[in-house]
């Protein structure tokens, strides 16, 4: 045989493992929401098949409450970071301005910043008096989360939507402006419907970093009233593991699955129908 069908078995044999690297962690994560281990056992060692852990699933579990704060969070944070990064991305991409490379290189800092540098900076600014900016002194809760998630949130969202505004057709506004329409209307009939789909996945992405944030939440979140999910589960596995953890984990895993494939096959049809 060939060097080059080598080649290419032993890339596809590293893709296969890197797929198993991958997902392994995941199905096990579904297959011990069925483990039996009763109301008050630890998951961590197979023991049955049953399926009481989903029937009491939110039953009287303090990860629904924690889950649902998270849920909160990351729709007022994510809304508020969609618009805003959306709207930095477009201002970016469509006009020359002064500093635009600056602005670029501080949308990118967020995400190079390691995030314990990042809650920690928050903390300071919450609560300690600074140099420049005095003492706020805010009580740290929901309303302080809510601005960190959509602090790092929002270079994420920009950044997505800046791709997908790279090689849009500028003369399309051009054209509806020579056409007597206004800026505002050009905007909503012709820009946003044109990086709609950018901005949906920069809400969905969004959205996956709020709920799976944990170190920078620690930082802002103050007492233990703001309890996000992941603050929830990791306080909960100092003792040990419930079975709530992983049910609840399939379900959004599986609500994930479940946006990610409707998303593929709507936009293949569109693209067939519109090829």
């Amino acid at each position: 045989m060939s060097g080059r069908g080598w080649g290419t078995r032993i890339l596809k044999l590293v893709t296969l493992l890197g797929f198993v690297y991958l997902f392994v962690p995941i199905v096990m994560i579904g297959a011990f929401s069925f483990n039996h281990v009763g109301e008050h056992g630890n998951n961590i060692g197979w023991k049955g098949f049953t399926l009481d852990n989903w029937g009491r699933a939110f039953k009287g579990s303090q990860f629904t409450s924690a889950m649902w704060q998270s849920l909160k969070v990351a729709a007022v944070a994510c809304t508020l970071a969609t618009i805003l990064g959306s709207l930095v991305a477009v201002a970016l991409s469509r006009y020359r301005m002064r500093g635009g490379a600056f602005i670029n290189m501080m949308l990118v800092l967020p995400l190079t910043t390691p995030e314990i540098v990042m809650g920690a900076s928050l903390f300071t600014l919450f609560f300690k008096p600074t140099p420049l900016f005095g003492n706020f002194n805010w009580h740290l809760g929901t309303t302080t989360v809510v601005i960190a998630h959509t602090m790092f949130c929002l270079s994420f969202v920009a950044l997505t939507v800046k791709a997908r505004l790279r090689g849009l057709d500028w003369t399309l506004e051009d054209a509806a402006a020579d056409l007597g329409s206004t800026p505002l209307r050009t905007f909503r009939k012709i820009t946003l419907p044109m990086i709609s789909p950018g901005i949906a996945a920069a809400f969905l992405l969004s959205v996956a970093l709020s709920i799976d944030d944990y170190i920078i939440t620690s930082f802002v979140a103050g007492d233990a009233m703001t309890k996000t999910f992941p603050r929830a589960v990791f306080d909960t596995a100092k003792r040990r593991v419930e079975p709530q953890i992983h049910v609840i984990a399939t379900m959004v895993m599986t609500l994930a699955i479940v946006i990610i494939v409707t998303g593929t096959v709507l936009g293949n049809r569109r693209r067939a129908k519109l090829g």
